[in-house]
């Protein structure tokens, strides 16, 4: 737990989450120093809590990092093409890019397992 960082990964609950915020309380006499690790999961948005001793194990995903274009928007819904395989699939806009994601922009997606979410828009046609 103790390299655990705020930007970084974690898993809490299978869920993969990205720490947020970070309480460190020192050790009693009787025990060791406790963390509370505050993430947002990374998929759903929603808020996680993990309260572990300092020196516990935690669980890291791998969250891969990929670049699509974007081919059509339709709704909520887009339509990409990832940039190495030229593979199409469809996801949903979060609410933060709908108006920057337009046909033809560049995006970077995070990608745990067979989830994807937009994670940024590198630049916008």
């Amino acid at each position: 737990m103790k390299e655990i960082k705020t930007g970084r990964f974690i898993l809490i609950d299978g869920i993969p989450c990205k720490v947020v915020e970070i309480e460190t309380s020192a050790p009693g006499k009787h025990g060791s120093a406790k963390m509370r690790v505050t993430a947002v999961g990374i998929f759903e948005g929603g808020k996680k809590t993990l309260l572990k001793p300092s020196d516990a194990d935690a669980e890291v995903p791998i969250v891969n990092k990929k670049k699509a274009q974007v081919v059509s928007v339709s709704g909520e819904i887009s339509q990409m093409m990832d940039s190495e395989t030229y593979e199409s699939f469809e996801i949903k806009v979060p609410d933060e890019f709908k108006s920057s994601i337009k046909p033809g922009a560049e995006v970077e997606l995070l990608v745990y397992g067979e989830k994807k979410t937009i994670s940024r828009v590198l630049n916008s046609a």
